[in-house]
């Protein structure tokens, strides 16, 4: 049964099924084929009518844009040609706000047509060339009108810039009442305007500013003389000068403002007061009048001109007229709000103002200028000028005030606990009143001068704000560093080759000196809280001045040891006196070096100190002592009448050398100083014992030398004595015995 339904269902079923399966296929490959010749056909035919198609299109595309692109040329060139005709028609009419608008669109049209590329027209050269002419036109008839509007009389150009000059400058401003405009020519705004629209106003403005500042403004400021006159007429308005006498040789920043502030008044009521309606550069809201726009260019340089040439001016030189300038300060704001009301100035505080509210600076400034070039005008003046300064002197103390009351109380407690320690001295020994002061002796006017300056200018700076005090103080001790690079440098060959200005200088340090030991202290209560804590002091700058006086000094010292010692050295050592000649040159020298002597004396006479003027002189006279007694213990043989005669020459500068010793003018009082002699010169002493043993014989000198203890021992060593015992004694029995007991 089931091999007879496996047949029945492969004979019944799968094989009809088979058979329809294989009727599909021949089916499908029939309707490929067919496919296949239809796509041929596609592809053979209608591929190649698209590419046809698509290829007359792009061609259609571009045709129709460059015909879009010529369409929008001619409209430009249109645009061109029509601006051109109606800016023609309005200049005609004078309507030159409306020409210059259609010169911008002329203007802008040609751009245009120059931004497209491909098209480099011929005839673009030619329209821009005609815009340029028509542009040109333009502004002159513009700046005819101008020049109707504003006239300018002006001195030749070739005359320099004096009073003269600005009296003869004078400005016309056309005013043509507003009913009138029509038939007098075009008001004022459309000329204006129609600069603006070119972009040519600024330059325009410039040029007048630069006018108004050279020829009306500027001399205002310089001269005080000048005072602006105006005058009106029928159709214009003149504005020019006339010279008053000053009553001072700068005028003051109020009358300058007054001045000013009517010169822009007239020129902003009949000139500057005009709206601009189209946007100028760098105005955002388009609204901007022809005030702002000029002050824009001319109030930075007419403020630093003020500020130079009068408020610097006005500035005040002493402390106690500070608070007038409260007046100058106000002045100045209302200049500034009056030129604010008319535009002129924006509404932000100017570096005018801002100069003239920062008075205390600048009078500080201007005060420690002033200080330093006095005080460099007194140390370039001549030093020989002199005064005589004595202990009972009080060059340049002023009067301080007193101490504030936290600095009295301080003081009253020092002052008790001093009191409650306090010993008894009255039985002791007390100083003279003058123990601290300076000895008498001459010094510069110019150096007196300028520690009275120095004195001033403290008084000055406790009166002035803690900023002035701290800046005056400094300027003090700058004048006093100044002193110590200025004078030595400036006065460098005088101070060399003259002894009494060495002497003068020596003074003017020491007496300086002097007083910077004290300075800071005088004043160290009375200044700012900032210097008070020990940084008001001059005493660092003492040894300095000590030094430069006393470097310069002993250098003329030297200078003068050293004319000594020349002269000494044409003496011929001493030797062969019993020779004429050797004794006339010997002789020479001695009288020259004396006469050197005296003529020092007499320069330095009341000028040094007397204690500072008889060590010089003892030093010097010392000198040449000293050269004279080792020339003398160098000779080998000294005959008697060698000796006789080296007496004499040594007798000479004994009686004669203390002569030069004249400090005081009053001879009477020199004595004094004359029998002082041996205090000053080191080797009086043993120049005479020199002399002595010139004229002893052998017994004497052996005497004098009293075993090494009388006065010869004390001036001469035993070889020195030895070696002139020899010189001036033969070789004999009685001379070996007697350099036997030297010693």
């Amino acid at each position: 049964g089931e091999v007879c339904n496996m047949i029945n269902k492969k004979y019944n079923e799968f094989l009809p099924s088979m058979q329809s399966a294989e009727d599909l296929v021949s089916q499908v490959d029939g309707l490929s084929s067919n496919i296949d010749l239809l796509k041929a056909g596609i592809e053979n035919e209608v591929q190649r009518d698209l590419n046809v198609a698509v290829a007359e299109f792009t061609e259609l595309k571009q045709q129709l844009e460059r015909d879009t692109l010529v369409l929008s040329i001619l409209k430009k060139l249109q645009e061109f040609d029509t601006a051109i005709k109606e800016y023609n028609t309005a200049l005609l009419e004078k309507k030159y706000v409306a020409a210059a608008q259609h010169l911008e669109k002329a203007r802008s049209s040609l751009r245009m047509l120059e931004s497209r590329r491909g098209f480099e027209l011929k005839i673009l050269k030619a329209l821009g060339t005609e815009l340029t002419v028509q542009t040109q036109n333009m502004l002159y008839h513009l700046g005819e009108e101008w020049q109707k509007l504003a006239v300018w009389k002006l001195p030749p150009s070739k005359e320099s810039s004096s009073l003269e000059s600005a009296m003869r400058s004078e400005l016309h401003l056309r005013t043509v009442p507003p009913k009138e405009e029509e038939i007098a020519g075009p008001p004022v705004a459309s000329v204006l305007q129609a600069f603006a629209v070119l972009g040519e106003l600024h330059t325009k403005l410039k040029i007048f500013g630069q006018l108004l500042l050279k020829y009306i403004l500027k001399p205002l400021i310089s001269y005080p003389s000048l005072q602006p006159f105006t005058e009106e007429q029928s159709d214009v308005f003149i504005l020019r000068f006339k010279s008053e006498e000053p009553n001072l040789d700068h005028s003051s920043p109020m009358e300058v403002f007054d001045k000013i502030k009517l010169i822009l008044e007239v020129l902003h009521k009949y000139l500057l007061n005009v709206p601009l309606e189209q946007p100028v550069e760098e105005q955002k809201d388009g609204r901007v009048t022809l005030a702002e726009l000029l002050g824009d260019m001319i109030w930075e340089e007419l403020s630093d001109y003020l500020i130079q040439n009068c408020l610097v001016n006005s500035i005040p030189t002493n402390s106690s007229k500070l608070e007038q300038y409260i007046e100058v300060i106000r002045s100045t704001e209302e200049f500034e709000k009056a030129l604010k009301n008319m535009q002129f100035l924006k509404e932000d505080t100017t570096d005018l103002l801002k100069y003239a509210r920062n008075v205390n600076s600048h009078f500080a400034n201007k005060k420690c200028q002033d200080v330093i070039v006095a005080a460099r005008n007194l140390m370039t003046s001549e030093i020989h000028n002199t005064v005589k300064i004595t202990p009972d002197s009080c060059v340049g103390l002023p009067k301080l005030p007193d101490p504030g009351a936290r600095d009295r109380s301080k003081m009253q407690k020092t002052t008790q606990l001093l009191q409650n320690d306090m010993v008894n001295l009255e039985n002791g020994t007390k100083l003279s009143q003058y123990t601290f002061s300076l000895p008498t002796c001459r010094i510069s006017s110019s150096v007196e001068k300028l520690m009275e300056l120095a004195y001033q200018t403290l008084v000055e700076a406790t009166a002035s704000t803690d900023q002035c005090c701290i800046q005056l103080f400094y300027s003090v001790r700058n004048i006093f560093q100044l002193f110590c690079d200025v004078v030595p440098t400036y006065h460098k060959e005088n101070l060399q080759k003259l002894p009494q200005l060495a002497a003068i200088h020596h003074n003017n340090c020491m007496y300086i000196a002097h007083h910077l030991l004290t300075l800071g202290h005088q004043f160290r209560y009375r200044l700012t809280n900032i210097l008070c804590d020990g940084a008001a002091t001059f005493v660092d700058l003492v040894p300095g001045f000590r030094r430069l006086g006393m470097e310069c000094f002993l250098a003329q010292m030297r200078v003068q040891k050293g004319e000594i010692l020349e002269r000494l050295s044409s003496a011929r050592n001493f030797s062969n006196m019993d020779d004429e000649e050797n004794f006339c040159a010997a002789n020479k020298a001695i009288r020259q070096v004396l006469h050197q002597l005296k003529r020092l004396g007499k320069v330095w006479q009341d000028v040094l100190p007397v204690n500072v003027y008889c060590k010089a002189m003892g030093t010097l006279l010392n000198t040449a002592l000293t050269e004279i007694v080792t020339r003398i213990a160098a000779l080998e043989d000294i005959s008697a009448e060698d000796a006789d005669r080296l007496y004499s020459l040594c007798r000479t500068m004994v009686e004669e050398g203390p002569q030069v010793f004249t400090p005081l003018p009053e001879d009477d009082k020199n004595k004094k100083y004359q029998e002082e002699v041996p205090v000053y010169v080191q080797k009086w002493m043993t120049f005479k014992e020199l002399m002595i043993m010139l004229q002893a014989n052998l017994q004497e000198i052996v005497d004098q030398w009293a075993d090494g203890k009388g006065p010869l021992a004390a001036e001469f060593s035993a070889a020195e004595v030895k070696s002139l015992i020899r010189a001036l004694f033969q070789n004999t029995e009685r001379r070996a015995a007697a350099l036997a007991k030297i010693k």
